[in-house]
């Protein structure tokens, strides 16, 4: 049989239910924009009916029940989507990045464009078959003499730009580094509070949230794997290796002088770890093929540009050399280079040319009127020769440079693109999930409302009916 205050349990029972429901659905309502939060729900049972099964109990037909309780608060959140979302996220890290360094060379070469290097050969070549025609004019000197400055500051404007984007992406490598580091030290931390409240059934719902943002956030830097771990804490992988163990957070280093391997060590032991996506191996292939290749390509371009023209003009006859063989007919001619290189290792036009027009060499005779010379380097616009393992002209070996640049960016650009819409895609499916609705939380509230109400109204009836037995029913006299 139920006790005389069995009603007034129940009552209050329904109170705290409800009451804790209602808490549940303001912190959701509280934390709607809150980045990472999961909804939670207080999942409410049955308490054990009267009589409980036993040898010693009640033998009544039926058993009375006793109310209700929260159970456990649940967090609504889909690990599956979990994993999704960070094996996207990786990619989209690792194509941000590439498709980043790819827009900064191409602001850099600018090509097709009037301050480009292809315009300043164009300019160069023509201004050398303009002095063909006036091998004697010192207007046209000036010309040739102004267009291969043109053409060695372009190309040495374009090695420091690309040599300098190199440097900022070592420098970002650190800085993702130590983002890594940063991440792996709070998760472990996380995880270590986490262990010492699930032990004794606490529920950390909203340090596994925190946990969740800081692993999305760590996903985009490297490629990760995650696995439960004992008292709810995870261990964190990376291509195998383990970055996270629990309560420990394992340091990431990488070579700091730059043009170092694919890999990042780990600790303990330096472990090498080949990295298999994430924002990190964007960075370090930037630094270490991407820029390098195309600084190389750039770098045979110019050797060959300034090798033919040099040759050329070495072998001619300038002004200088005219004058001296007519006073002296077994003079030698200078045999200057056009372009070399200055104390710096700079590519520059020969200081002596700068000095005097009449350093350059425009005629193949001791001939004031010839120009054969100047045509000759003029006609090698349109000479095919062997660069880099490839027969073309200079000019278009220049934009087989830039259209495999077109290529290799717009490829990264669509993938970023592409990749991002996965992520979108997953976060909106992850979101349906784990997200508040305003809307939904609102009609919870008015249902738990009720719910409390009518508990509350419970307690009222029962205490109205045990003040008439308490107080109303006296002793008969």
């Amino acid at each position: 049989m139920s006790s005389t205050f069995m009603g007034l349990e129940l009552g209050k029972r329904g109170l705290f239910a409800q009451q804790a429901a209602l808490n549940t659905t303001g912190h959701n309502i509280a934390n709607a924009n809150t980045d990472g939060y999961s909804r939670q729900r207080a999942e409410m049972v049955s308490t054990p009916a009267i009589p409980y099964p036993g040898m010693s109990n009640d033998r009544s037909p039926a058993q009375m029940g006793t109310g209700v309780e929260v159970n456990k608060l649940v967090r609504l959140r889909e690990g599956f989507l979990d994993t999704q979302f960070r094996e996207r996220n990786k990619d989209l890290g690792y194509y941000t990045a590439k498709s980043d360094t790819y827009t900064k060379i191409e602001e850099i070469l600018n090509e097709p464009s009037d301050t480009g290097i292809a315009n300043a050969m164009d300019q160069f070549w023509q201004s050398w078959q303009e002095l063909a025609k006036n091998s004697d004019s010192a207007a046209a000197r000036a010309v040739v003499r102004q267009r291969g400055v043109a053409v060695a500051e372009s190309f040495q404007f374009a090695k420091d730009s690309l040599k300098q984007i190199q440097a900022d992406s070592n420098n970002v490598i650190s800085v993702d580094v130590n983002n890594i580091n940063s991440l792996t030290k709070q998760i472990a931390d996380l995880n270590d509070q986490i262990s010492r409240l699930t032990p004794n059934n606490y529920q950390p719902n909203d340090l596994y949230d925190k946990r969740d943002v800081l692993l999305d956030q760590l996903s985009k830097l490297v490629n990760i794997d995650t696995k439960p771990s004992t008292n709810g804490m995870v261990d964190v992988f990376v291509s195998g290796q383990p970055l996270i163990q629990g309560k420990t957070a394992n340091a990431v280093t990488y070579p700091s002088n730059g043009g170092g391997p694919d890999q990042i060590s780990i600790d303990p032991g330096q472990k090498p770890v080949s990295l298999q996506s994430g924002e990190l191996l964007g960075r370090i292939e930037a630094a270490n093929h991407i820029v390098p290749n195309l600084l190389d390509n750039i770098k045979q371009l110019q050797d060959e540009f300034s090798k033919q023209v040099n040759a050329i003009h070495s072998s001619g006859y300038n002004l200088d050399d005219i004058a001296n063989i007519k006073n002296n007919p077994t003079a030698s001619p200078d045999k200057l280079d056009f372009f070399t290189t200055n104390a710096n290792g700079d590519w520059v036009v020969n200081p002596d040319i700068m000095q005097s027009l009449n350093k350059i060499a425009a005629g193949t005779t001791a001939s004031v009127g010839d120009g054969t010379n100047a045509q000759a380097i003029s006609d090698l616009k349109n000479k095919v020769f062997s660069i880099n393992n490839s027969t073309s002209t200079l000019g278009d070996f220049y934009q087989n440079i830039i259209g495999q640049l077109g290529v290799d960016s717009q490829q990264a650009q669509n993938m970023q693109g592409n990749t991002q819409t996965l992520v979108n895609q997953v976060d909106s499916r992850r979101q349906s999930v784990s997200g508040v609705s305003l809307d939904e939380e609102m009609t919870n509230m008015i249902r738990f409302q009720q719910a409390y109400n009518a508990a509350a109204r419970v307690v009222t009836v029962m205490d109205q009916v045990l003040d008439k037995v308490i107080n109303g029913m006296g002793a008969v006299r």
